[in-house]
């Protein structure tokens, strides 16, 4: 057959034939040959790439002989990927470009996967015309010996293998002006690399390089050189020789020194030193404007276990770790390392302060003028405050959030986001797994401010210089943007995001089942709202859609351009080039972009309805009490998904009717719960607005909370039967009635959500609404004024709360077992007796001690009461509230008391992203 007239191995040529066969199906369903364009092959998007390469390839397709640019994916079965690289020789000899990466698929984190690619074939030498190599991703432990041998070789590109070691052959790729090699395991490097004169950009950051060979500095062409996050100790004086070295990156290493012939290279334009172990710089590189030292101990001491006597020990950095009730702690320029109460962990360096310095932190809760979110972002943890506000540290301090894991995370990422010059950013997030389910956000801060962690589709920028560039999204390969030359006049960043589109969605909206719509695009540039040259945009055809096969007047280009909410048909406005695969067209400035296939005309609102539903999440609305407290309701907005397990780990300790009837919310949105019938809420609460108990839904946390009710009626003469209802939006002045809950039933868009019942059951003995009405106790006020206070009243309260488990707390409190037993026979008939005594007896030898309250809270988690705990959390909040908002008024306040966007703050209320 052809294959073994071409030099294949019969057993090649056998998977040929298989491919071929496998495929027709395949290929008969999807249009003839639409892998095509031009001189581009694009494979890599596709499953069973290699089969589908093999088939043209029997066919004997004659535009193969044209192909210059091929794109494979790396997680292709090895067999079948080694026995199709090496038919490109013959079957593609015009190859210019090939892509072998792997990374298309991600672990549960997010990260991108290895290709499975661990060698080339040596046919793959043949290529005479090869001059772009792209093996990233893979598993390559070692660089194939066809590599070298590609002699017109001008990119290279390795990052992310395996790889300990390059081989001395690779000197002989004459013509390599770049060599990317980051990710790797690289301990040495070759002599031999120094011979690479044409090489202009390497790249050899995220290894574990602890020397470099002196041949180095023979890169007579070298402009950019990135060492960064190795472990160099030292440099070789040959560095100097780099005449055209203008980037030099070695942040992250072990340098103690360098070579002071780097102050010299005349077209150096930057040189990052920061967080080395550099003691003495150069003069001439200590005050330079483009060099960057930040994290390095100059001019400390530097003892080891053989210094000489007399040589100045430096201190080992403080650890701190604090307990909930402290707020504040020192730093000083020693640095330490913190580790707060509320999940959160703070690093900072040596000498990231001049003076000590007093660092204050609080856990906001979350709500919508703390939280600004973009449309399709989602909360993962509460708001965290670090003052004081806008002070530059000398050096980076390093943050860590807790943070709940995202259920979604393809196509999505993680990041911490700040309050920054009165607008909120995104800083560089890295994950750190601590457990299952267990994970962290790291960033570094040069200031303090308000920082909560965000899932956000994954964000794609770059920096647009006026010769143009190119910008691909990194979860959807097929969408593109190009910038022609002339584009822009000065430098500007753009930024890209893609959201994924089920595919069930659109067909269900639209009652269609043949509708379908590409990802939804989002692309954000900084500068000129315009772009002088039109930008070139490109989408993948809806799913099931190809270009040879749709009707043009069923497709249809949908703009939306914010703070507008809808969405317009720009179809008629823009000339749309197809593709079998991918649609193109031209735009001068940024927006949303959606690509839409459906036989209605006019999709415009059907376009703003469909994306409010993909921003929607479907949950459930439960009220429970309490088993042996009916007083004590637990409230909670679940995800639909979430309900089952919830409740089966709830029931043991409460009980209540089944939760609502599904109903859908957006990120953010507000919502109330109000007690009818006779049922109020028993405390002033900080989120209880008018007997009305405030909500804010976020998909990832718990929207969870219990409080205490009470009635005004008689419940010695009957139980009492009421209700709690939710309602959407912020508390209105008249908040409808129970009986108005039936009538707004009826509405689409109205605010009632549901109606759950509650009863107080019927009390049996003397316990009713006046308990406690003959009690006489000394007035006593258990905390202070800023930290708030516990009165007598909210002590009655918490002991009435208690039950069979005041012995517990009271151990917890620190009571010897010996007076329990003294409290338990003097008031052996009443409990209440019991817990009242136990209570306020400990409170009166607490008077006046600092750090009592906390000690309370603390002996009430210990002994399993987190919903009293709770409960005394926001007495104390409401109480530091009322204090700070008496002290505004007399001008006593500090400037920075409040959250973004309340009037005691300096800080503008966040714009929403």
């Amino acid at each position: 057959m052809a294959a073994e007239a071409e030099g294949l191995e019969p057993e090649t040529a056998a998977v040929e034939d298989a491919a071929g066969d496998a495929t027709d199906a395949v290929d008969a369903r999807l249009g003839a040959p639409p892998l095509l364009v031009g001189s581009r092959l694009s494979l890599d998007l596709y499953p069973r790439g290699c089969h589908r390469l093999l088939h043209l390839c029997a066919q004997q397709v004659r535009q193969l002989l044209e192909v210059e640019f091929l794109q494979l994916s790396g997680h292709e079965d090895p067999q079948l990927l080694q026995a199709t690289l090496a038919r490109l020789p013959w079957s593609l000899p015009r190859l210019r470009s090939l892509v072998l990466k792997g990374g298309q698929h991600r672990d549960a984190l997010g990260a991108c996967l290895r290709g499975s690619l661990a060698t080339l074939p040596a046919s793959l030498s043949g290529l005479a015309h090869l001059a772009h190599l792209d093996l990233s991703f893979n598993s390559l432990e070692t660089l194939p010996a066809c590599v070298p041998q590609l002699c017109g070789l001008d990119a290279l590109l390795l990052s992310h293998n395996c790889l300990s070691e390059l081989p001395e052959t690779l000197g002989a790729l004459a013509a390599l002006t770049f060599l990317a090699a980051t990710h790797n395991r690289l301990q040495t490097l070759p002599a031999a690399l120094g011979s690479l004169s044409s090489l202009q950009r390497l790249d050899l950051s995220e290894n574990l390089l602890d020397a470099l060979p002196p041949e180095i500095g023979g890169l007579s062409s070298l402009a950019e050189l990135n060492l960064a996050s190795n472990r160099l100790q030292g440099l070789p004086a040959s560095l100097a020789g780099l005449r055209s070295l203008r980037l030099l990156v070695l942040h992250s290493n072990l340098l103690a020194s360098v070579p002071a012939g780097l102050a010299r290279l005349p077209l150096l334009a930057r040189l990052d030193l920061r967080d080395n172990q550099l003691r003495d710089v150069p003069p001439e590189l200590l005050n330079a404007p483009f060099v960057r030292l930040q994290g390095n101990p100059l001019g400390g001491p530097s003892p080891g276990p053989h210094s000489p006597p007399g040589t100045p020990v430096v201190p080992e950095m403080p650890r701190l770790l604090l307990t909930s009730d402290l707020d504040s702690f020192a730093v000083t320029p020693l640095g330490c390392s913190v580790t707060l109460a509320c999940g959160v962990r703070l690093q900072f360096p040596v000498g990231a302060t001049a003076t000590p310095v007093t660092i204050r932190y609080r856990l906001w809760l979350p709500e919508p003028r703390l939280v600004p979110l973009g449309p399709h972002d989602s909360l993962l943890s509460g708001v965290l405050e670090l003052q004081p506000h806008g002070v530059a540290f000398q050096k980076d301090v390093g943050l860590w959030l807790l943070f709940v894991p995202p259920r979604a995370r393809r196509c999505r990422e993680v990041v911490v986001r700040t309050l920054s010059d009165n607008s909120w950013s995104d800083l560089e997030t890295h994950l750190e797994e601590e457990a299952p389910k267990r994970l962290w956000a790291r960033c570094q801060v040069p200031h303090f401010s308000w920082f909560l962690v965000v899932s956000r589709p994954v964000s794609d920028a770059c920096l647009v210089p006026p010769e143009g560039t190119l910008l691909c999204s990194s979860g959807h390969p097929g969408v593109k943007v190009t910038f022609p030359p002339g584009a822009t006049e000065e430098p500007r960043h753009a930024r890209m995001q893609v959201v994924r589109v089920g595919s069930r969605e659109l067909p269900a909206l639209l009652g269609e089942p043949e509708a379908a719509a590409s990802p939804l695009l989002y692309l954000s540039q900084s500068g000129p709202p315009s772009f002088l040259r039109p930008v070139t945009v490109q989408l993948p055809l809806p799913p099931g859609v190809t270009g040879l096969s749709l009707d043009r007047s069923h497709l249809h280009l949908l703009y939306r351009a914010p703070p507008a909410a809808t969405w317009d048909d720009i179809t008629a406005q823009v000339a749309l080039e197809l593709t079998h695969l991918y649609a193109r067209f031209q735009v001068t400035h940024f927006s949303w972009y959606w690509l839409w296939y459906t036989t209605k005309t006019c999709v415009g609102g059907l376009a703003r309805k469909a994306w409010e539903r993909l921003r929607l999440h479907r949950v459930s609305l439960i009220a429970l009490q309490r088993r042996r407290d009916p007083e004590q309701v637990l409230l909670q907005c679940l995800p639909r998904n979430k309900v089952d397990s919830t409740l089966r780990r709830l029931l043991e300790r409460y009980r209540g009717p089944e939760p609502s009837d599904t109903v859908e919310m957006f990120e953010g949105e507000k919502f109330f719960a109000a007690f009818e019938r006779g049922i109020n809420v028993d405390a002033d609460r900080p989120d209880c607005v008018e007997g009305r108990v405030c909500f804010v839904f976020y998909s990832h946390l718990k929207n969870l909370k219990e409080v205490f009710v009470t009635t005004t009626l008689d419940r010695r003469a009957q139980a009492v039967r009421g209700q709690v209802s939710f309602y959407r939006g912020e508390v209105p002045e008249e908040v409808p009635e129970e009986a108005e809950a039936a009538r707004q039933k009826r509405g689409a868009d109205a605010p009632w959500m549901a109606t759950l019942p509650l009863k107080l059951p019927r009390l049996r003995g003397s316990k009713g609404p006046g308990q406690g009405a003959g009690l006489s106790l000394a007035p006593l006020n258990l905390g202070d004024a800023e930290t708030g206070f516990l009165t007598q009243s909210n002590l009655l309260n918490v002991a009435g709360r208690l039950g069979p488990d005041w012995p517990a707390v009271a151990l917890h409190l620190g009571l010897p077992y010996r007076e329990l037993q003294r409290i338990r026979h003097e008031f052996r008939d009443d409990l209440d007796g019991q817990i009242r005594h136990m209570l306020f007896s400990w409170a009166e030898r607490q008077a006046g001690q600092p750090g009592a309250v906390g000690l309370l809270v603390e002996a009430l988690e210990q002994s399993d009461r987190r919903d009293v705990a709770e409960e005394v959390r926001a007495v104390l909040e409401l109480g530091r509230r009322k204090y700070q908002e008496g002290i505004q008024r007399t001008s006593l306040a500090p400037g920075d008391l409040g959250p973004p966007g309340s009037s005691a703050s300096r800080s503008p209320e966040p714009a929403q992203t």
